[in-house]
């Protein structure tokens, strides 16, 4: 399909929000998105199709200020590339693409298969290139279109952009050879030309579409982005403080399920309740009639057996009322899983998990805020507050009561935290890297080591040990300096 084709179905999208125009629009480009994120997931495929969900949800709430760009195949295939990289874990992906570039260097053919391990790190070389070079690479391999077509969306002709293609994977061919790929320009063309475009599953384009245009029109594209942040919270307590975490959650998730079983009853006794009440005034009613009743025996009979079977009805209601009444009071006397006694070893691993899951609640609510402020993240805590998941604000008094059961209390508030980088998130290159909030003092863990809760700019928090004390290198490593180059919670220099 022509680029004018696709930039008509945008702007009809746009303007009258036709759905058949976005759903021939994620036809036209779903193969290339997929292709894209298949390739960074490591070949996963419903961590691709997830890829591919948010990428096309985020075209259909962006859609009004991407009309008037010409290149929306490069647009996707960059946002694919963010997308994908903020759902694998930063550390595997590095591991792989050097152990790759590593047994790369060492190979002496370029047989397909050894070709097909230069995928992985094809699209973060591209995405290296210059503007130009890059619109070129995009629209002659990940688009498919001929010279000619290429040109006309270039702004040259079909020789020129057959030049600006060839000068193009050129220097693709230097920026690989530079991260120690090595492979002939014929083995690297030949895997731009047949090795890019992978066919999407039958039927995910349709799924695809009114999944996004579902999403657009109610706004759940902000759920779907917070489910994403908080998948990618990196849990440093080892195998053990899993098992841990995952014994913890068990009882409490049973217990959430009969604290759910007993809401329902309630609201059934509600609802009983309310019946019972008209009942009564039905009562009330008849009994006027019994008393107001002339000579007509028959219609006094009825009017009495009708008022007797009601009060038999209520009589009854009352008595479920009653049993139904105590259910809440025999579940707060069952035992509390919270309630069992640790060793200090156990209460050290409890309390390091509830500060990270703390730290990683208030970066998913500074995740929220900058959603509706421009992409700045919050100069203090009151500002993100609003945002803040319920489980997390138990400490402040404001969370909901069906949530104070099963929060465990560990005395956190935004005091023990400050924030150490008040910064435009779109303005990170590493998120992953930088870290946004620490724990104001370090505590002393079950091993002796000091220990302190970080949480860094893309969602996830660590805890992180210093044997002597001394996070400063750790910390610079991660965007914050001796000097202390972060800002602290009124909006001075953090020590």
């Amino acid at each position: 399909m022509k680029t004018a084709d696709t930039r008509a179905l945008l702007a009809q999208y746009v303007k009258q929000g036709s759905e058949p125009a976005f759903r021939e629009l994620v036809a036209c480009y779903v193969d290339l998105v997929y292709s894209t994120a298949l390739r960074l997931v490591d070949g996963h495929v419903h961590l691709a199709e997830d890829v591919v969900q948010t990428v096309f949800i985020a075209l259909a709430q962006k859609a009004a200020t991407l009309a008037s760009d010409p290149m929306l195949g490069g647009w996707l295939h960059r946002h694919t590339c963010y997308v994908a990289s903020t759902t694998m874990r930063t550390e595997r992906r590095r591991q792989n693409r050097e152990r790759q570039a590593v047994e790369m260097s060492a190979l002496q053919d370029h047989s397909q298969a050894n070709l097909a391990q230069l995928a992985p790190v094809l699209d973060e070389a591209i995405n290296k290139l210059g503007a130009a070079d890059r619109a070129a690479i995009l629209l002659r391999f990940f688009e498919e279109r001929d010279f000619r077509s290429v040109g006309e969306v270039l702004g040259s002709n079909e020789d020129a952009a057959r030049m600006r293609v060839n000068r193009a994977v050129e220097k693709l061919h230097v920026l690989l050879k530079n991260h120690g790929v090595t492979c002939s320009g014929a083995a690297l063309g030949a895997t731009l030309t047949t090795g890019l475009v992978t066919a999407s599953p039958a039927g995910l384009a349709a799924t695809i579409a009114g999944t996004a245009l579902a999403t657009a029109t109610t706004g759940g594209g902000l759920a779907l982005s917070l489910l994403k942040i908080t998948a990618m919270t990196k849990m440093k307590l080892g195998v053990a403080a899993a098992l841990v975490l995952a014994a913890a959650v068990t009882p409490l998730l049973t217990q959430h399920r009969s604290l759910l079983k007993v809401r329902e009853e309630n609201q059934l006794l509600r609802q009983q309740v309310d019946q019972s009440a008209q009942l009564a005034a039905e009562n009330e009613r008849l009994s006027n009639l019994v008393r107001h009743a002339n000579n007509n025996q028959a219609l006094m009979k009825n009017d009495l057996r009708e008022l007797l079977k009601l009060r038999a009805e209520t009589g009854s209601l009352r008595r479920q009322l009653t049993e139904k009444s105590k259910l809440p009071t025999k579940m707060t006397a069952e035992s509390d899983p919270l309630e069992k006694s640790f060793t200090p070893e156990e209460a050290l691993r409890e309390e390091g998990i509830a500060k990270m899951n703390y730290t990683k609640n208030w970066v998913l609510a500074f995740h929220l805020y900058s959603q509706q402020n421009g992409g700045q993240f919050p100069t203090s805590f009151d500002q993100a507050m609003p945002f803040l998941a319920d489980e997390a604000k138990v400490e402040h008094d404001l969370a909901p009561d069906e949530f104070r059961p099963y929060t465990p209390k560990f005395g956190l508030t935004p005091d023990h935290f400050e924030i150490v980088y008040q910064v435009s998130l779109a303005s990170l290159t590493n998120t992953a890297g930088t870290i946004v909030l620490r724990e104001k003092e370090p505590w002393t863990g079950a091993d002796g080591s000091w220990q302190r809760t970080y949480g860094f700019a893309d969602g996830h928090s660590e805890l992180h040990r210093a044997a002597d004390g001394n996070f400063q290198p750790w910390e610079a490593q991660h965007g914050l300096t001796p000097a202390g180059a972060g800002l602290s919670t009124d909006g001075q220099k953090a020590p």
